[in-house]
């Protein structure tokens, strides 16, 4: 299937969620990153969920990291460029509501994307060798591209694998590895 056919898909099956389910998920996940990624004094990169999008809820994982001494970055968004820079995200004060429903911090410090060690990458679905689909307009794989070498690209992800993107593209960025609430998958 293709990324358009599989982002209908998927997005649907968010909806569908209930909220109780949809939370359960979130912290079976912020537990998992919690069991297989050391953060202390680490860089991270995490996005903040749109909750109308029923997004997978990150804020736990952003308390616990910062317990652990972990500098988190949070993106802003840029849709003239399709770029996105990331704040270091310090309090829940900062963040205001973009007009696309994104949480996005309003000040603060700009971390460089070649700074951290780990993104937390959100997506809606992905196949078995990290292909992700995101909602299309390539943020990620440009912020991605701009990290450093040994970075990690992590996916936060709800279902189950689809087995192939049809319409994987050279621009496209993999992940190395993606947490659900079943574990941790590793990509080759």
């Amino acid at each position: 299937m293709t990324k358009a056919e599989l982002r209908k898909i998927y997005l649907n099956k968010r909806k569908e969620l209930a909220p109780g389910q949809l939370q359960n998920y979130s912290d079976a996940i912020c537990e998992l990153v919690f069991t297989h990624f050391q953060l202390e004094d680490k860089y991270i990169s995490l996005f903040l969920p749109i909750e109308r999008q029923n997004e997978i809820n990150t804020y736990r994982i952003w308390e616990k990291a910062v317990e652990f001494g972990a500098y988190v970055g949070v993106p802003k968004v840029n849709f003239e460029t399709l770029e996105m820079k990331h704040i270091q995200f310090e309090s829940e004060d900062q963040l205001e509501l973009s007009a696309w429903g994104i949480p996005e911090p309003n000040r603060g410090k700009v971390i460089p994307a070649d700074k951290f060690d780990i993104v937390f990458v959100p997506l809606v679905t992905v196949d078995r060798k990290g292909h992700r689909v995101g909602y299309g307009k390539g943020f990620y794989d440009k912020f991605l591209k701009k990290c450093a070498p040994n970075c990690l690209f992590v996916g936060l992800y709800l279902f189950d694998f689809v087995e192939k993107i049809d319409n994987v593209h050279a621009g496209d960025m993999r992940l190395h590895a993606c947490i659900t609430p079943s574990g941790l998958h590793r990509f080759e």
